[in-house]
């Protein structure tokens, strides 16, 4: 090739090269808004009952709706209701294990051999209410102190008001309780209904009411605020204020996935997890506890029985020596119910 013939091809190599930089930052150009647009991610959230009761427009909406605000074309959560996934509490943490679900309502009453330390949770006679019972267990999730949530990020932590005993018969006293079969969220719940002679049963809280109306159950344990939500009210007329400490749930998110995502969908999601969900959830429950129980009150044809004197203080002894044992069953529990008073005091001494 001659150097007349060289010298032409140079430039218009150059030109082509020019061109076809043009090209590719057009095309960059045109394809960053499809980019933009591009469909979120999508978490599927596992929830055994309905999207009318309190559990979800408490504890789990505030979360939802937040999350799909503010992470609007990046993430969307997509609620599966009823049971779609499935309506059984034991199977919510393995759904969530296994990828079935990214998110869940657990009950850890219900697996107690998984989550064997959230007992400390159940424990009667330490929470001064559930704000101060779901903030401790924030806290306790999040630095990992509690056996159990290993594959999990936990996004809410809660714990209902102290529960109380619902029953067909009436029940003014703690004698009173000797022999009836009630239903009980959990194994803490049955240590003291042992102690004062009734025969506890561990029961789903969905399959309660019919257990009650086929005479299979005399009673059973539930918050106000939930007397309601599964119809449990509307086969009891009794009430007995007895304060047996409260029921555990968490919001539980595949964790695998959860270090997947985006690290801005992360941040969006730990925004409205944690704190600010314990604390949106306990106000909410709070409310509704007070407002339910002065219904209740109200109402002529139910009894609402609060502890004498000598009952309550009966039920404080029981409630410490639960607590006790529970702390003698391993030097673990036993670090563990310490870290927990500790928490409270350093709870209570920043509000």
């Amino acid at each position: 090739m001659n150097i007349k013939m060289q010298t032409f091809l140079i430039p218009a190599t150059r030109a082509l090269l020019s061109v076809a930089m043009r090209t590719t930052v057009v095309l960059i150009a045109l394809l960053l808004p499809l980019a933009a647009r591009a469909e979120p991610i999508k978490l599927k959230f596992s929830f055994f009952t309905s999207d009318r009761s309190y559990i979800y427009q408490n504890s789990i909406k505030p979360f939802v709706d937040a999350i799909n605000k503010e992470g609007k074309g990046l993430v969307e959560i997509e609620m599966y209701f009823s049971g779609t996934i499935s309506s059984v509490q034991a199977d919510q943490p393995q759904l969530v294990t296994d990828g079935i679900a990214d998110l869940a309502l657990i009950v850890p009453g219900r697996t107690p051999q998984k989550f064997s330390d959230t007992a400390v949770m159940e424990l009667p006679g330490l929470y001064r209410d559930q704000r101060e019972a779901s903030l401790v267990f924030t806290r306790l999730t999040e630095a990992g102190d509690l056996k159990g949530y290993e594959n999990f990020f936990v996004v809410g932590a809660f714990v209902a008001d102290s529960e109380s005993l619902h029953t067909r018969k009436p029940v003014a006293s703690n004698e009173d309780l000797k022999g009836l079969t009630i239903r009980v969220n959990n194994q803490t719940q049955a240590k003291v209904l042992e102690k004062l002679g009734a025969i506890p049963t561990l029961l789903a809280i969905n399959q309660t009411t019919e257990a009650i109306s086929t005479d299979k159950l005399d009673g059973a344990t539930f918050p106000a605020s939930m007397l309601f939500e599964f119809g449990v009210g509307r086969v009891t007329s009794n009430h007995y204020m007895i304060q047996l400490g409260g029921a555990p749930t968490v919001i539980v998110m595949n964790r695998k996935k959860f270090e997947t995502l985006p690290s801005a969908i992360q941040a969006i999601i730990r925004k409205y997890s944690g704190p600010w969900l314990a604390e949106h959830s306990a106000a909410s429950f709070e409310a509704l506890d007070k407002l339910t129980l002065e219904q209740l009150k109200a109402d002529p044809r139910r009894k609402v029985i609060f502890l004498s004197p000598a009952d309550s203080e009966r039920m404080q002894r029981i409630s410490g020596s639960v607590a006790e044992d529970w702390a003698a069953l391993s030097p673990h529990n036993k670090e563990l119910l310490t870290l927990v008073r500790a928490e409270i005091k350093n709870l209570r001494s920043s509000d």
